[in-house]
């Protein structure tokens, strides 16, 4: 087993998030909080230098709203909101990855589309050499793009005129067992399976489900593309 994917690039589930920054007591370092839940729709001049009090968690604005006493009881710091920022989040390698602090919605928004495409999705094609399977997996791949016939395995594959490549269509990516049992009924594993099953060779079997569970949709294998580092290269 590969215990890491060398399909998964650059970050995923780009997202904003709203954080006060409040000064508490002299010579301490501002902290940062999000509101709590029940303040997430005041304004930001309903926020912006108002006094609070806060724990670890989260923070209340005080001035002019309604606090429970059961949150009040939670909070047993007070300070003064100075500014408010607004940070923008991802995923990278299913970790969470702070990439900026931003001064508005507006300047994080234009920010995040600086750093996705409009589908919000890198690498979702990707050429990689043909040596990274076995002969018998790529010759199963060419009888396939040959027959021109539907698979029905979430998988179509295609010749490359005046090419030696041949490539995969991946469908209903990624194959995350949550994303397939709401399109396909399947889980990842029972959809391994099933592709074994129908006698797909293993070799073939591995890459596809690494590509598509990094929800790559184009996948095409060519024996003059590079290597890609991390994936084995097969013996001939």
């Amino acid at each position: 087993m590969i215990s890491s994917n060398p399909f998964l690039r650059g970050l995923s589930h780009l997202r904003v998030e709203r954080a006060l920054a409040i000064s508490y007591e002299d010579d301490c370092p501002l902290t940062y909080l999000p509101l709590h839940a029940s303040q997430s729709h005041l304004l930001d001049n309903q926020v912006n230098l108002h006094p609070c009090i806060f724990c670890d968690a989260f923070a209340l604005i005080t001035e002019g709203q309604q606090i429970s006493r059961d949150l009040e009881d939670q909070c047993p710091s007070t300070g003064i909101v100075r500014t408010i920022v607004y940070g923008l989040f991802a995923e990278e390698l299913g970790r969470r990855v702070h990439i900026a602090d931003t001064p508005s919605m507006e300047a994080a928004r234009e920010l995040i589309q600086q750093l996705q495409f409009e589908t919000g999705h890198y690498s979702r094609c990707w050429e990689i050499s043909s040596g990274h399977l076995t002969e018998a997996a790529l010759q199963y791949l060419e009888d396939v793009a040959d027959r021109r016939v539907p698979t029905g395995m979430l998988f179509e594959a295609f010749r490359i005129p005046a090419s030696k490549a041949v490539g995969v269509k991946l469908i209903a990516t990624p194959w995350r067992s949550q994303h397939l049992l709401a399109v396909d009924g399947r889980t990842a594993e029972q959809l391994y399976r099933s592709h074994l099953h129908a006698g797909v060779p293993e070799p073939l079997v591995k890459v596809l489900h690494m590509a598509a569970l990094a929800d790559t949709r184009l996948l095409i294998f060519d024996p003059d593309a590079p290597v890609l580092d991390g994936l084995p290269i097969c013996e001939a």
